[in-house]
């Protein structure tokens, strides 16, 4: 281990947040950081959207569920996939217009996702805390209004940073093992290891000094993952010109 090593193990989300700005000249050197990230062939498919405006940040807390520490947090970041310099840059060499490929969308959401995580990685490095907010995709129409997003750009996820109060205990993660397959897919491992996590979570939930609860990952996951289909994605995403196609 070394100290990079240690700071991406030690990783938690934060939501309480001291009533302390971040400096802008950080805040740009954090960007900075998060743009050296691996992007698809270089396009450099995403933007980031800084939310200043109270008004602005109060509806967007209210579209991502209520979570008030959108508006609390000393920053709040949109970051988005983004195409539109990619069709403007198609547009100039006559290389033709995009149509709406799904690969176009994977790597401009790989791009978003890349980048952000350098950033949060950057601004951890310095003491800040932060957590992705992914409760904006409840409503994306709402949030792409707010923002007066044009066509081939969405929001993929928004990004709260501030000075944390406190931080949580680091959440323990499926072992190497169960996660590093060699060589195929190896599905008969899959039953083994989620129920040895799932006693490794119950324990660790139910342990905690704060919010103990009875309950392991499989019950938490299930519950996430399909209590948020988010139906109108679909239609959302093609009508901002992504997966015509």
């Amino acid at each position: 281990m070394n100290t990079t090593t240690e700071l991406m193990r030690s990783h938690s989300s934060v939501r309480q947040f001291e009533n302390k700005p971040i400096d802008t000249a950080l805040l740009n050197e954090l960007v900075a950081c998060g743009q050296a990230a691996s992007s698809s062939s270089f396009i450099q498919a995403y933007s980031v959207i800084r939310v200043v405006d109270r008004e602005k940040r109060k509806l967007l807390a209210q579209a991502a569920g209520n979570q008030g520490y959108v508006e609390q947090a000393a920053e709040f970041l949109v970051i988005c996939a983004d195409l539109k310099r990619i069709a403007y840059c198609c547009e100039k060499v006559d290389a033709g217009d995009l149509e709406g490929w799904t690969e176009h969308f994977m790597a401009a959401t790989i791009d978003a996702a890349l980048m952000a995580q350098n950033l949060m990685l950057a601004a951890e490095s310095v003491d800040l805390g932060g957590v992705f907010i992914g409760g904006i995709r409840n409503d994306l129409q709402t949030v792409s209004k707010c923002l007066e997003l044009p066509d081939l750009v969405y929001p993929a996820f928004g990004l709260c940073l501030g000075w944390p109060v406190k931080r949580n205990d680091v959440k323990p993660r499926f072992p190497v093992a169960a996660i590093l397959h060699q060589d195929t897919y190896d599905i008969a491992q899959i039953a083994d290891h989620v129920d040895r996590y799932d006693t490794t979570m119950s324990d660790y939930y139910a342990s905690r000094q704060f919010s103990s609860k009875a309950t392991d990952w499989s019950q938490q996951a299930a519950r996430a993952i399909q209590g948020k289909t988010r139906d109108y994605m679909l239609d959302f995403i093609q009508q901002q010109g992504f997966l015509l196609k």
